[in-house]
């Protein structure tokens, strides 16, 4: 089986041995982000789908070396961050605007309005998606693209619109885009869109017109595993396409949670955590969302999951990487972590994008507080990791009170995963094991599972007498119960001092280009006397800053 897994950092692209679940070859690029605006966060679909042939192209030239024919490879999946909305042209398949990344928040005065139109004792968006309202979904970008791109709204009076999420834009495109390309989804990514009916498996009339979204534009919705189409160009021609998973349900599937109650915890551009409830949807009263969680054939069961969603992970290393500049690579958090194996009392809530799970507050910002004079990148790395393990923490409780039974240990995954005492601080602030595969990219090891085991392709067995026994690395707390208690209730007390920083009016008449445009020293400067006070204005304010981007 071969996959292509669209990221939020870039495509990679891997191949799977369909008898051993091994890994035989693999590429990655990364792909940048764009910020127009504050609080903005698009790509390009046409560096997404031109980074995908080109990962497809180095991992065959890699199979190549093995001496491995590319002949033998008989199927690719597509596992994609999920949300982020793509319109595009189907006349001519040059997309009408930027895909707007899952975590934009420029939609939250578009919530707030569609909010007043709720009736307080009928969610009906909620009891049908499973889903708050929310900057997070596409239902609203592409309310947003409707209301404010003069070339989507052309394109949408001409019928020459489509939209979809990254895995249709793919799938449309590899297929043969303006030439007969395959307009669809999967279950999995459907139910992210608010539009999908997760009881029906079908778009729903009644939220569509809520939104008012023209559902002509809409794709075709199909199990997670079957064939959709073939690959169109490129090295693969004539394969076919016939796995689709959003990424983390992709995670679910290659980490073999299919029984009600297995949970995974995947760390990537965000974390999270979804937990098998078998065949029924259950509704969380603690800020969890219901979604599908897989569907794996055309006449097989639709399953589902709780999930907790953490807007900001991986993300926070990139952004001490890019944006504050205290580390050259991701990898480089560790080593600064270890060097001080403490964040000497200094929490950092990254709430870029607000709060996700189990808060939904779009109020919140990121916030660093604890600083002393003692307080150095080093710490402040550390915190960063802590951050990731805190908020997992919240939703893992989350789901513990939900399902009624608590986790006995969390099963992981993820490019963060490799980060050792990232790994080991988790085990101490759940105060339970984590176990993590070999393999850490298991969103890519699910795609290829669902592709392989489609109707007309049978290569792969997902039976569970079929599947194999995987060796964990297993990471036990090291602390006592207390401490891990006393850090967390600390964390809590930072989370809210991180709430209410921002309204709608403040962040819409705010000039971005002003913010932007103010030198990094300045912004440090002006962060720094928020945080510490006014007494520190002084020559240990420069020390302080000195210590902080040495």
């Amino acid at each position: 089986s071969f996959l292509s897994v669209p990221t939020a950092a870039g495509p990679l692209t891997g191949v799977f041995n369909s008898k051993t679940a091994e890994l035989l070859s693999h590429h990655q690029v990364e792909i940048k982000q764009e910020f127009p605006r504050e609080g903005w966060v698009e790509q390009d679909p046409k560096e997404i789908l031109q980074s995908v042939y080109e990962c497809i192209e180095k991992t065959c030239e890699k199979l190549g070396q093995l001496n491995i024919d590319i002949s033998n490879i008989k199927a690719i999946g597509v596992s994609n961050q999920r949300e982020t909305t793509v319109v595009w042209d189907k006349l001519t398949g040059e997309p009408l605007y930027n895909a707007v990344v899952w975590l934009d928040l420029r939609t939250q005065s578009t919530v707030e309005n569609l909010s007043k139109r709720i009736p307080g004792n009928n969610n009906f968006v909620k009891s049908k998606t499973g889903l708050p309202l929310s900057t997070y979904f596409s239902a609203v970008k592409l309310r947003w693209l409707l209301d404010n791109v003069r070339k989507v709204q052309k394109a949408v009076e001409e019928d020459r619109a489509l939209f979809g999420t990254i895995d249709s834009w793919l799938i449309w495109s590899l297929t043969g885009g303006a030439n007969g390309g395959v307009h669809c989804t999967d279950v999995t990514n459907a139910s992210r869109t608010m539009l999908f009916n997760i009881h029906s498996l079908e778009w729903d009339k009644e939220l569509c017109e809520f939104f008012e979204i023209p559902m002509k534009v809409l794709p075709n919705v199909r199990s997670s595993s079957e064939i959709y189409g073939l690959m169109k160009a490129g090295a693969l021609e004539g394969v076919p396409i016939s796995g689709c998973l959003g990424d983390q349900s992709a995670a679910l599937v290659g980490q073999m949670c299919f029984q009600d109650g297995q949970a995974k915890n995947t760390y990537g551009t965000g974390c999270f955590l979804l937990c098998n409830t078998g065949r029924k949807c259950v509704f969380s009263e603690h800020g969890l969302l219901t979604t599908v969680a897989y569907k794996l054939g055309r006449d097989k069961p639709v399953y589902y999951a709780l999930e907790g969603s953490v807007a900001i992970a991986g993300a926070v290393i990139r952004w001490l990487r890019d944006n504050l500049g205290i580390i050259k690579s991701s990898e480089e958090i560790e080593k600064l972590a270890k060097e001080v194996g403490t964040s000497y009392g200094c929490y950092f809530v990254p709430a870029f994008s607000g709060l996700y799970a189990p808060y939904w507050e779009p109020s919140a910002r990121g916030i660093i507080c604890g600083l002393t004079q003692f307080t150095n990148k080093c710490h402040i790395a550390f915190a960063a990791l802590e951050a990731v393990c805190f908020q997992t923490r919240e939703i893992l409780d989350a789901m513990n009170r939900d399902c009624g039974i608590p986790l006995s240990h969390l099963q992981v995954d993820g490019g963060m995963t490799n980060n050792k005492i990232l790994m080991q601080l988790q085990a101490d602030i759940l105060y339970i094991p984590v176990v993590k595969p070999p393999m850490p990219e298991t969103t890519a090891l699910g795609a290829a599972m669902a592709a392989g085991a489609a109707e007309g392709v049978g290569v792969w067995s997902l039976e569970p007498e079929d599947l194999s026994a995987v060796t964990m690395e297993r990471f036990e707390p090291q602390i006592n119960a207390e401490e891990s208690e006393i850090r967390y209730s600390t964390w809590k007390k930072a989370v809210m001092k991180s709430v209410g920083w921002v309204t709608t009016q403040s962040s819409e008449s705010g000039d971005p280009s002003i913010f932007c445009s103010l030198p990094l020293g300045f912004f440090i400067v002006s962060s720094m006397v928020m945080l510490i006070g006014a007494r520190y204005i002084s020559g240990q304010l420069l020390f302080k800053l000195d210590n902080f981007i040495s």
